[in-house]
């Protein structure tokens, strides 16, 4: 196995910093959402708001361990960094290689969570579809 250098698990740090900065983003932004249909619902009390708030705190946990597992992943490309800086290479192999199994765990979440979202507004889709049709 060739050696690794300081600048392998560095050249993961812009990368996991933007996927953070998109995780973060979508956090924020079900949080919008979740406070707007909290105080609808508390307004209407439409079973339909309580089914979108579940959707939407199942997307929420996803998108947790999406950022604990790209945090964690950045955390142990650091510590392979200091591993690294005292010499001890073949340790530091195997935590970069558990950094990038969170990295990939982490993205693996993201294809879940995008799947979940898409599934949400194609319901939407599908009920302003029925909707217009009824119109005609």
């Amino acid at each position: 196995m060739e050696q690794l250098n300081l600048t392998t698990p560095a050249l993961l740090f812009s990368a996991i910093s933007l996927i953070m900065l998109a995780y973060t983003n979508r956090f924020l932004a079900y949080a919008a959402v979740i406070r707007n249909l909290h105080d609808k619902y508390l307004k209407e009390k439409d079973n339909s708001l309580l089914r979108q708030i579940q959707n939407l705190k199942m997307r929420l946990n996803l998108t947790k361990w999406m950022q604990i597992f790209g945090i964690t992943s950045l955390l142990l490309c650091v510590l392979t960094m200091f591993l690294i800086y005292v010499n001890e290479h073949n340790f530091a192999a195997y935590i970069f290689g558990l950094a990038l199994i969170l990295l990939i765990l982490s993205l693996a979440l993201l294809i879940k969570e995008i799947h979940i979202s898409n599934q949400a507004l194609q319901h939407h889709i599908a009920d302003i579809e029925k909707y217009l049709k009824k119109e005609k």
